[in-house]
């Protein structure tokens, strides 16, 4: 296993896109302690930042505060990444398999434009999880976002497939202009969920308020919640399949209005 340590804090960001199984994990150590990071405008070596140790393969230890360190496990296809301490934005972007966790906090853009994979983080994230970038037609295609905390703005915007749940609150515009896939919210949300959503189920275990371009549809209890449940099960993630109904509103009307947000009603 390689083990990298953040020597200090950077005070302005430190893009690490090589810290991926994709990139070390074929390298000697020595090579591994020489590829590139970038911190602001400055190119510097791996080991200029982080203490370097063990030995390359595909699992990575990352320990330290990462709040500033950007684009960790970009575009990975396999491994596992487990990082010790908050990290900053980008985490996971294009990511295509393996697995992410991470035991603190993490920035905006986790999992941009995912394909496969999963990404679990055991606090609070920032906003547009999932998403597209700015100009990009299609956010996550595919994989499994996991957040123990909260979420900020526009979780899954434009997303096409995947499933992302999460056990906090999460903020304003979640499902924005949602394509496909699923959302899963355990603490509800704030306002404009689904907003704009084209296709794809928004579930929210809480009451929360929709916009008035969401119609009633009718009360039960779907079937496709099951595999969902049990998709989310071993990540300790309890979705409830009996004692209640999920009330489902069709929307948004004021797109194409085949999407749906599944309420859940005890009995």
């Amino acid at each position: 296993m390689l083990t990298l340590t953040l020597k200090d804090a950077p005070h302005v960001p430190l893009e690490a896109e090589a810290i991926s199984p994709d990139v070390l994990a074929a390298l000697s150590l020595d090579d591994v302690k020489a590829k590139p990071v970038f911190l602001g405008k400055r190119q510097l070596r791996l080991d200029d930042a982080f203490k370097v140790e063990g030995t390359p393969g595909e699992t990575i230890e990352v320990h330290g505060d990462l709040t500033k360190v950007k684009w960790v496990g970009r575009g990975m296809t396999k491994g596992s990444i487990r990082i010790h301490g908050p990290v900053g934005m980008h985490l996971g972007a294009y990511m295509k398999g393996g697995s992410i966790e991470v035991h603190g906090r993490a920035g905006d853009w986790v999992g941009g434009e995912m394909s496969g994979g999963t990404i679990h983080v055991r606090g609070d994230v920032g906003g547009q999880i999932g998403s597209a970038y700015r100009g990009g037609v299609s956010g996550m295609s595919g994989g499994t976002i996991l957040i123990e905390g909260t979420a900020g703005l526009e979780v899954g915007m434009r997303m096409k497939k995947g499933i992302i749940a999460i056990r906090g609150k999460v903020r304003d515009f979640c499902g924005l202009q949602m394509k496909g896939g699923t959302i899963v919210m355990m603490s509800g949300a704030e306002i404009r969920a689904g907003a704009w959503m084209n296709r794809g189920t928004i579930l929210s275990l809480q009451p929360i308020k929709l916009l008035p371009t969401f119609a009633h549809s009718c009360d039960y209890l779907p079937a496709f919640v099951r595999m969902y449940a049990r998709h989310l099960k071993p990540y300790g993630f309890d979705i409830p399949t009996s004692g209640g109904q999920y009330r489902r509103f069709t929307g948004d009307s004021s797109g194409l209005g085949k999407g749906e947000i599944l309420t859940w009603q005890p009995a």
